[in-house]
């Protein structure tokens, strides 16, 4: 119960952030530090719910959706403000419903969940592009330093233009230059861990369940 708490928390926080994020200098700041915050409770509800003892399969699915609700909206926020190609977003999108539409097929028909001990996936080379330490390590890595990086990129850039002085033009593009090779470097890994799930998951949407005519016949 704690978990989901954070994990709705986390929600509702990114909707704060995104007004402050329209508002004055010092306050794109302050959305800039809850921004970390959100990551850092990304982790949080996960490691509450093993600490309790009250980790479930309900639990972590709730988190993959929290994940989904909290990146997109920053995403199609960050677009709309110009930051971000709108194909950026679009993938995103794409995969997510790609994605969880299959891990809701494979746990409604086989309790299969998404990690774990009862994880979908079939292979070890698809257990290590999706829920291994090393790929979520380098994919939220990624992400949380994208999304910080452009929130302090609108901070910044309001500040150049109230006339904050210590704020450079100069480093500023440099910036921007820097979180757009990182945005895309995110967008690479979402879809490297998403084909594997598309791969395994056709075999709970389709080979299982199948006829066996159907299957002679394609």
């Amino acid at each position: 119960m704690a978990a989901n708490i954070i994990t709705l928390g986390r929600i509702l926080m990114v909707f704060i952030v995104l007004l402050l994020f329209q508002a004055a200098f010092f306050l794109r700041l302050a959305a800039v530090f809850i921004t970390v915050v959100i990551i850092y409770l990304d982790s949080l509800d996960g490691y509450v719910a093993r600490k309790l003892g009250v980790a479930s399969d309900f639990g972590a699915l709730f988190d993959i959706t929290g994940d989904r609700i909290v990146e997109h909206l920053y995403l199609i926020f960050y677009t709309a403000m110009g930051l971000v190609s709108f194909w950026v977003p679009a993938i995103f999108i794409t995969r997510s419903f790609l994605v969880d539409t299959l891990r809701s097929v494979a746990f409604s028909r086989e309790g299969k969940t998404p990690f774990g001990a009862k994880t979908m996936m079939r292979s070890h080379i698809s257990q290590f592009l999706t829920a291994s330490r090393f790929s979520r390590a380098i994919y939220g890595g990624s992400k949380a330093v994208a999304f910080v990086l452009l929130g302090l990129i609108l901070a910044l850039t309001k500040g150049y233009q109230e006339g904050i002085t210590w704020i450079n033009e100069s480093w500023l593009n440099d910036l921007v230059l820097i979180t757009s090779i990182i945005v895309w470097t995110m967008v690479v890994f979402n879809l490297i861990r998403g084909v594997p799930v598309l791969v395994d998951g056709r075999f709970y949407l389709f080979e299982k369940y199948l006829p066996r005519e159907l299957k002679s016949d394609s």
